[in-house]
């Protein structure tokens, strides 16, 4: 981390450009070299931290001591920090290029980049057209909702969930006639500062028209609830929960790491994907659009047992 600094600051004390990067194990960035991080920071740092082996269900078999649910929260704590949890290659590509422009300019700005890369090798799709601003942003539409279904949802992921919002977008179709959105969150602290400057900005100018939150403009035409699935602690997007529009649910990993399979971990936090289609389906029936008795079917479907203590203590 030390060395990252030095090269970091180079543009500042050496009058030498340098765009370092520098990969760790994400369970041991914020959390254990904090400081450091803040020193970066006041030094006017550039560059880029990528927290390898992200989340607590892709590094299977490291168990709590490896498996990192939290520093996406911890880099929400750095006013200078850009935090990224991309879920496909072409997203990472986008926030290096525009990083490596913001920081090096014209004009240049000091701020650095923190991106959680995964354990979890899965095809990449193709980049659709046009989403440069929403990854940048933090949050694009990257499905639309399936033709045919009468209610409406948006299932909002973060790295490898992606796998859990896509098959729980085909099973809610298939079995319930729900069609959900699918949406990809890059990066909740982005939207969380863009909707926090928008809120102060009509406090400030209570003689003109509001401006509305990026987050809110993009959700608003859903018609119906937002799920939000994430490797990371149901904290991280609840950052944006009260500019969402209607219902909102996170889904995350709280509590301690474990050693077992991707399958096991996930089905033990509850961010698989009979746990979204439940998480979804509990929010129709929250705003009266489905019965719960549906709610009870997918339950029953997903073999989810509901008297199982809270993961956060098992």
């Amino acid at each position: 981390m030390a060395s990252w600094i030095a090269a970091a600051t180079a543009h500042a004390t050496r009058g030498v450009p340098m765009a370092p990067f520098f990969t760790f194990y994400s369970m041991f960035g914020f959390q254990r070299v904090g400081d450091l991080i803040w020193l970066a920071g006041d030094a006017r740092a550039r560059g880029f931290l990528l927290g390898a082996t992200a989340g607590r269900t892709t590094l299977l078999g490291e168990g709590l001591q490896h498996q990192d649910g939290h520093s996406h929260l911890l880099a929400s704590t750095v006013p200078v920090c850009r935090a990224y949890d991309p879920a496909f290659a072409y997203e990472v590509a986008a926030v290096v290029e525009h990083g490596l422009q913001q920081m090096y300019g014209p004009p240049a700005e000091d701020v650095f980049y923190y991106l959680t890369l995964y354990n979890e090798n899965y095809t990449m799709p193709p980049k659709p057209p046009g989403v440069d601003d929403g990854i940048l942003a933090g949050l694009y539409r990257w499905a639309p909702a399936p033709e045919g279904t009468a209610r409406r949802a948006a299932v909002l992921f973060s790295g490898p969930a992606h796998r859990a919002a896509r098959q729980a977008q085909a099973d809610l179709a298939a079995h319930y006639g729900v069609g959900a959105e699918l949406w990809s969150a890059t990066s909740y602290k982005a939207l969380r500062e863009e909707a926090l400057e928008v809120e102060r900005w009509n406090r400030l100018h209570p003689g003109e028209a509001p401006r509305v939150p990026y987050v809110t403009r993009s959700l608003g035409e859903v018609g119906g609830p937002v799920v939000a699935v994430t490797d990371y602690m149901k904290m991280v997007p609840d950052q944006v929960a009260r500019w969402v529009p209607g219902a909102f649910v996170p889904l995350g990993t709280d509590g301690y790491g474990r050693s077992d399979t991707r399958e096991a971990l996930r089905r033990f936090f509850e961010v698989d994907a009979g746990h979204v289609v439940v998480a979804v389906l509990s929010a129709l029936a929250i705003e009266g659009k489905a019965a719960p008795a549906v709610v009870a079917d997918a339950i029953a479907r997903y073999e989810i047992d509901p008297e199982l203590a809270d993961p956060r203590w098992r």
